[in-house]
């Protein structure tokens, strides 16, 4: 990465940090400091085999828009439209869209003609939240794995092969 690409990570990872910690979010399960959680998806991502800086930057900021008080026009004017796009599809809808199964379809069809880029990050999300949520709640890990495997075989199977096939070991 150049020193501007680095800049722009640099930005998402402290623009996340402050987004959640403002809120005093904590992962659910471990009551550890959220910004944990997409550090680790960003260490994912970092595995991926075309990798570049947007992808680092969206991989920070993918909660943000769902969990805090930042927004869709702040993500876009602070990032530029590339990983504005990322985050805004990494998101996902509000509760008042539906029911859960209501809503797994609109987040499912809509990352299903997401860029591979996005579907990597998903993909990543998907293996740090997989290992939380099945050591910690087996009982709706059931649920969960369910709903998981139909959206790597339907929406995802785009992103990067390695990193699929470690999240559908995961969720079978």
């Amino acid at each position: 990465m150049n020193p501007f690409q680095q800049m722009i990570v640099l930005q998402a990872e402290a623009v996340a940090t402050v987004a959640h910690s403002a809120i005093g979010q904590k992962r659910r399960y471990t009551d550890e400091p959220y910004i944990n959680h997409p550090r680790a998806v960003v260490e994912l991502v970092k595995q991926a085999k075309d990798v570049d800086h947007e992808m680092i930057a969206a991989a920070w900021l993918h909660d943000v828009l769902e969990d805090t008080h930042i927004t869709h026009e702040q993500i876009h004017d602070w990032f530029g439209p590339g990983i504005y796009k990322m985050v805004a599809d990494l998101t996902n809808c509000p509760l008042e869209l539906g029911n859960r199964q209501a809503r797994f379809e609109i987040n499912r069809d809509r990352l299903a003609i997401s860029s591979p880029r996005v579907k990597t990050i998903k993909v990543c999300d998907l293996i740090h939240n997989t290992s939380s949520i099945v050591e910690h709640d087996p009982k709706f890990a059931k649920l969960y794995l369910k709903e998981k495997r139909e959206l790597l075989e339907v929406a995802l199977r785009e992103a990067d092969l390695c990193l699929w096939a470690q999240a559908y070991g995961m969720v079978q």
